[in-house]
């Protein structure tokens, strides 16, 4: 398998101004620290009920996770050149039914939470309590009021199968005042904790800690705010 440091290479592959390449880059370290080091899923169990499940509802940036998904063997790393192409699986969003490893088609901003959210809810009606679900969002993303309404759902509630991790690189429109991020999310019953997007060990950390402690039965779903550099 490939290591971190080839992930740029594999993203040069894949050309056009639908690249999105601020929105891709933003997310690259979460994904890669998230598929190396966290999820429980891999090529082998993609169907498997029991595997943790991933949603990049920052959709319409895919070509870190389409790097990082090749740099797995989800799928052969000669797709990447086609990106974007008529005949290409890997559109300007994913699209589940066309991209191994991918759990859901995104990329319309403000629908991966609430999917998420009723995703985590389903793996526990179903009994089953072990999966986790991990959801990434954009911090303007979360302006959208279908979040907010899963945010509120899902601290109701207490889903403690849930992780969100919000890359923060402060272009949300009108910012978050005092508090920040963790603060629209703790209001609503979440746990939170904000680390550097770019420090793998503290993301793995971070991760970890949110998996462990829901495993212990605290109650709740948890928030991971990773911060990275400013848009532009």
């Amino acid at each position: 398998m490939r290591t971190y440091a080839e992930l740029p290479g594999l993203m040069t592959q894949m050309t056009g101004d639908e690249k999105h390449g601020p929105s891709a880059t933003s997310t690259l370290d979460v994904l890669w620290v998230l598929y190396d080091q966290v999820l429980r899923a891999s090529p082998d169990t993609v169907d498997d009920p029991g595997r943790d499940r991933f949603l990049l509802s920052k959709g319409h940036g895919p070509a870190a996770y389409y790097a990082v998904l090749a740099a797995k063997e989800f799928f052969p790393e000669s797709w990447l050149t086609g990106f974007g192409s008529a005949e290409s699986r890997l559109g300007y969003h994913p699209d589940r039914s066309l991209v191994p490893g991918v759990e859901i088609a995104s990329g319309s901003l403000g629908h991966g939470l609430p999917i998420g959210v009723g995703l985590a809810h389903g793996l526990l009606a179903r009994g089953l309590s072990e999966p986790r679900v991990y959801v990434i969002v954009g911090d303007a993303e979360l302006d959208e009021g279908s979040n907010s309404e899963a945010i509120v759902y899902a601290g109701a509630v207490g889903l403690p199968n849930l992780t969100v991790v919000a890359v923060d690189n402060q272009s949300s429109s009108y910012g978050w005042g005092p508090g920040g991020i963790e603060a629209h999310f703790a209001v609503g019953g979440w746990s939170a904790v904000r680390v550097s997007g770019r420090d793998h060990k503290a993301l793995a950390s971070a991760l970890r800690v949110t998996a462990a402690g829901a495993g212990s039965g605290a109650a709740g779903p948890q928030l991971v705010v990773a911060t990275v550099e400013g848009k532009g």
